[in-house]
């Protein structure tokens, strides 16, 4: 099977590839191929289904496992999901071995195509190998102003790691529009800017971080 097939089919379910990973996979898995949200337009496709329609909890990840998992039966794949434990699957280590996601300057995950609005809603294990382009440098490297570090309200990442307290206690600030927009760093990021994600997204992703 080639990158190609698995992009084309993912997309029809407003889904991306973003990226594939070759090592330190699960038992009999050769190939490791990370989904995430195809912007724009995932909002719409999301929001049209009957998981966020019928008032049950946990809508995004029951629409996850309902897509990927037709997708997986399709393409002859096993899921794996970031949801659904504890034990939790090691997305993080993935998305680094993929090399198409890195270390930001503000130590939250920069994708090459989705910025600091990387998500991962999903991963499809294949038993051959799946080959793709090589990946590029971060896009840090090449971001001359790093408007990530400045734009946090209550500098929740100046310390090198992410004070979660102090970021989630500055919410209900006036001033502060995180829960309305998204997370401000997250938003600062160049690349993100380019992704296409709508607020109202990201504001029920704010809603089930709080």
């Amino acid at each position: 099977m080639f990158i190609d097939e698995i992009e084309r089919a993912a997309g029809e379910r407003q889904l991306a590839v973003m990226g594939v990973v070759a090592e330190d996979l699960p038992e009999g898995v050769v190939s490791l191929v990370l989904l995430g949200p195809a912007e724009p337009g995932f909002w719409d496709v999301f929001t049209g289904s009957p998981e966020y329609r019928d008032g049950i909890a946990d809508p995004l990840d029951r629409w996850s496992k309902r897509v990927i998992g037709g997708l997986a039966q399709a393409l002859d794949a096993r899921t794996f999901f970031p949801f659904g434990g504890p034990p939790y699957r090691p997305f993080i280590q993935w998305a680094k071995a993929s090399g198409r996601a890195h270390p930001s300057p503000v130590g939250l995950l920069v994708h090459d195509t989705a910025g600091l609005m990387v998500s991962y809603r999903g991963a499809l294990g294949f038993a051959e190998r799946i080959d793709s382009p090589p990946p590029g440098p971060s896009p840090c490297h090449s971001c001359p102003t790093k408007p990530c570090l400045n734009a946090c309200p209550v500098d929740a990442f100046g310390s090198g790691t992410y004070d979660v307290a102090a970021c989630k206690a500055d919410l209900d600030n006036p001033k502060n529009d995180c829960m309305a927009k998204g997370c401000a760093v997250r938003r600062a990021c160049p690349i993100s800017k380019t992704y296409g994600r709508v607020e109202v997204q990201s504001a029920f992703h704010m809603r089930a971080f709080r």
